[in-house]
This record gives structure tokens, sequence and C-alpha cells, in this order.
């Protein structure tokens, strides 16, 4: 399933930080248990062996992502939050509820689609063809990908430019949108700070499954108290994965499959004619920034401010007590830039004026809190953020 499994995920942007933060949170497996639900018995460690081996080449299906990141109301964003919205706003991302479409047929045709009350918003690859469109805008983006970019497709490579995450304006970005891109993340490295062990079976989207938990050895460090990730029982891909946070009872992040069909989806969906009255743009180049407006991937920073490229990020802690320090300024709109650049530096500047302030031994800046992380942008041009309390974060900030 390269073409959602190839998508770097510490690229995430700060609404879907806790979601990141797992990508960096490490794991052991340590106890196995027994499956119910007349399913064979599965360890952990198998279980994790048949999430690595999988090999689904075609399905489509329905999902549904929910957050409900627990931040407070910010003056001036939109977004409705409500049950299939499709809203492009900052606050979109922090709460409610999105649904998509993906269909797969193999390395060389793609689809995955927003799908809002207003419309939809698309990501089409149908072999040498990449169509970005967005029907509220009624734009269409076209790429013709080169031979290089086609033969990478063939052979189940990633596409230069981050393909599948160019998603149209209309699309929230860097949430992961699929319980494969969810579980990567959580399963992208091994070590030592996470209890992983199994817990009987689940059905969802009408399969049963397995269910893997992830749960952190010191809960006194991080607000994310485990993780859920439901494995398909026959073809082994994460159905269904769950964060959740010592702030809530119910999940904090979830998204999984409310329907599911692994035979290969029709071939009609992966042609795409530009409707009547679309503006369409030809492209040379496969870039999320130029589009999509969520995360200048190339760079591997977010599009909303800019890490200064000649300091790397300090790293405070390990696990899921991990803290992550970095410089950080805020956008500004440049001459000539067009609206949808003076809008993100206006409404990331709308953002910060209405933290809370904070002040310490390290400093002052203002700072956020959510049920699964904190984030602290300072006056003198630093971020930390972690998916901790907020005094990890200043203790961060205050090491040498």
């Amino acid at each position: 399933m390269s073409f959602f499994t190839e998508h770097p995920k510490a690229r995430w942007t700060l609404p879907v930080a806790a979601a990141g933060v797992i990508g960096v949170a490490v794991m052991t497996v340590n106890q196995a248990a027994s499956a119910d639900s007349g399913l064979p018995s599965r360890t952990a460690a198998q279980l994790l062996a048949d999430v690595r081996s999988a090999d689904v080449t075609s399905l489509s299906g329905t999902v549904v992502q929910t957050s409900d990141l627990g931040l407070p109301e910010i003056p001036g964003l939109g977004g409705s939050g409500g049950p299939g919205s499709a809203s492009s706003s900052v606050s979109s991302l922090l709460s409610g509820t999105h649904t998509w479409r993906v269909w797969l047929d193999g390395p060389t045709r793609q689809r995955l689609a927003l799908i809002g009350s207003n419309g939809e918003s698309d990501v089409i690859h149908n072999g040498r063809d990449v169509w970005l469109w967005s029907s509220v805008d009624k734009s269409a983006v076209h790429h013709e990908l080169s031979d290089e970019q086609v033969r990478a497709a063939a052979d189940g490579k990633h596409l230069p430019g981050a393909l599948p995450s160019a998603l149209p304006g209309a699309l929230p970005t860097d949430a992961p949108r699929t319980p494969e891109e969810a579980t990567s993340a959580a399963l992208a490295l091994i070590g030592e700070s996470t209890d992983v062990t199994t817990s009987g079976t689940a059905s969802v989207a009408g399969r049963s499954a397995y269910e893997l938990v992830l749960t952190p050895k010191d809960q006194n460090t991080t607000l994310v108290t485990s993780v859920r990730i439901a494995i398909d029982s026959q073809e082994h891909v994460p159905l269904r994965v769950q964060v959740y946070s010592s702030k809530l009872t119910n999940p904090a992040f979830e998204v999984g499959f409310t329907a599911v069909d692994f035979a290969s989806p029709d071939a009609r969906q992966f042609e795409f004619t530009p409707p009547a009255g679309t503006t369409v743009t030809e492209s040379d180049e496969l870039s999320a920034a130029t589009h999509a407006g969520g995360t200048d991937r190339a760079a591997g920073k977010p599009s909303g401010g800019s890490l200064d490229g000649e300091h790397a990020p300090k790293i405070v802690g390990s696990g899921w007590s991990t803290v992550v320090v970095a410089p950080f300024s805020l956008p500004s709109a440049q001459p000539g830039s067009d609206g949808s650049a003076a809008d993100s530096a206006a409404q990331l500047s709308g953002i910060l004026k209405a933290l809370p302030t904070t002040s310490g031994a390290w400093g002052s800046g203002h700072v956020l809190e959510g049920t699964l992380f904190s984030l602290v942008l300072t006056e003198d041009g630093r971020v930390a953020l972690g998916a901790v309390p907020p005094e990890q974060l200043y203790a961060a900030l205050a090491a040498k």
C-alpha cells in the first residue's frame, strides 16, 4: 500500500501535533494475549509482523476522521466541525468530523477525496496523469508525470514532490487521513517506552479485527494514555486507530473505515474530466505547497511559519515525553503575495493574540493546551511542542 505508507509523518503540522508525536514514540512488545470471537489467537508480536507484511494492492472505502483536541475557541476562525464538513480553516483541523473516500488499484491508480457538505476535493492518479480537483473552488490542477515518476510509481515507490498529499485548498491537510497513515506513524520506531499488548477483537466496517494497544509506560509524563489499532483479521491492514487522552473518556483522535472493500475498484473511479466551468491549470511541479495551502513538504516545514534552516530542532526527553524545541517565526504577507498568504499570516497572528500568555526562567510567550499536546511560542522566536503538559515544555525551553 505504498500510496498510503510512503509519506513522512514528521511533517505533520500543529493541529495534528498529537498524532505526530506518536510517530516519535517508541515501543517494546512485552506481553501477549489471545483473541476471542472465534478468531485464532495472535500475539502482539505476530500482529506487528502482520501489519508490516500486509500486501494489499486494491481497495475502496469510506474513512471517517474525528478530532477532539480540546482547544479554546479562537475568534476569527471558521470551520463548522460538523459531520462531513470540508473547511479549509485552521480550526477545521482542531475538532469535528471529516469524511474521506479512498480508492486504490495497484501502484499507478489511486484516488483520495474529502467529501464535504459543500462539495469535494480530490487527488486522482491514473498512470501518467495526476489531477488535483476542488469542486468548491471549481478549479483543477493537472500534472503529467515524467518517465522517471511513472517508473517510480510502477515500482511502488513514493513519487517525488509529495504527490498524494498535495490536496486542493478546500482540504484540511497534514492530518493522518487513513488508518494506514496513522499506524505507520505509531510504528515508526521500536524502543523501550511503550507496552504493546492485544485486547481481544473488534468489528470495524463489518469486518472482524484484532486490537493492538500501545500504552506509554510512564503515564505521568505524557497526555497520551493509549493508542488502539484495529487490524483486519484477514488482510492484516489497519482498519481503525484511536488515540486516547488523560483528559477525556472518548478518543481524542480517531480515524477508521466505516466501509471497506478489498476488490479492485471500477476503472471509472480513476478517470477524470474537468466539469464545465472548471478553471484548469497545467503544472510541471508536484508541489504540495503550491496548491494545498498546508505544508511546504519539500522543505519539511509548516506553511504557517518557518523553521530556521541553519539550526536543527533540539530534542529534549524521549519516547512519549519527547519535546521538540525549534526556531520559529510567524509568516508575513510579502508584497505581491496572493490572498491566501495574507489570510494565513492574519489568521496565525490572530491565533497568537488569542492564546494565554506565560513566562518563566526560559522567557515569555504564548501557550496552547490541548487534550493530546501542548505548545509554547516564545517571544524570542522559539516553539516547543510535545504530547506533554506545559510544565515539561517550560523545562525543555530552559534546558541548555
